[in-house]
């Protein structure tokens, strides 16, 4: 995990939540820590590590996450034990 990825890492968990970080961010944070990423139809995507998944929907026509997916990511981070 480079600087990059700690600082939206260290985003994903601040509070209040940030509704103005990039999906792109959240994305290359995931396959960074190690997550398989599974296209999906239309804006779907799936990530997967150790038989835990998480299901999204990349933000359209905006590039950035609104509130409850970056809450949604959170939950889904410390189910791996990744946290700042």
């Amino acid at each position: 995990m480079n600087s990059k990825h700690r600082k939206t890492l260290e985003t994903i968990f601040s509070e209040p939540v940030n509704g103005n970080l990039e999906w792109s961010r959240i994305e290359a944070l995931l396959i960074a820590v190690g997550c398989l990423v599974i296209e999906g139809s239309g804006s779907a995507v799936t990530f997967e590590k150790a038989g835990r998944k998480a299901n999204f929907h990349r933000p359209h026509p905006r590039k950035e996450a609104l509130k409850y997916r970056v809450k949604q990511v959170r939950e889904y981070l410390q189910q791996l034990g990744v946290t700042p």
